[in-house]
């Protein structure tokens, strides 16, 4: 079932129990996957990779105005955005922890050969592959920057 499916089961879901903070959320997501849909050079073809980064991106954008709210105390604000977070993580794969990610780059700081600072380009890229949608890029290339030092 695409993602697309998914939310309008939820959406369905969610009216009958008269969540608006879920409803709400999955309207947003709704929204950001027609804007992709109709975007110019859109292929057709609304693939998994597409869904997961489009999901990461909602993520991110509600993790950002949390922590602007909160710099400007507006706990309100920033407590309407972590409830719509929440839901957007249901449909987001199990996050690593930090030493699931540090073995996962050491594997790959091996597999590479990578010896030092120079390297990272090389170990990020294949880093935010294997650890798309799993891991947040700067945890990543903290690590990465950490080892490779």
């Amino acid at each position: 079932m695409s993602l697309k499916q998914k939310i309008q089961e939820e959406m369905k879901t969610a009216m009958r129990a008269k969540d608006q903070v879920t409803l709400r959320t999955l309207r947003a997501i709704k929204t950001a996957i027609m804007m992709v849909e109709t975007s110019e050079g859109f292929s057709g073809e609304f693939t998994e990779a597409d869904e997961l980064k489009l999901l990461t991106k909602q993520a991110k954008q509600r993790k950002d105005s949390i922590q602007q709210y909160r710099d400007n105390d507006r706990e309100d604000l920033a407590k309407v955005e972590e409830e719509e977070l929440v839901v957007i993580e249901r449909f987001l794969p199990q996050q690593m922890s930090p030493a699931e990610i540090e073995t996962e780059v050491k594997a790959i700081i091996a597999e590479t050969g990578a010896a030092s600072m120079r390297d990272m380009g090389k170990v990020m890229g294949l880093a935010t592959k294997r650890m798309a949608g799993r891991a947040d890029g700067k945890v990543i290339s903290g690590i990465v920057r950490q080892l490779l030092a």
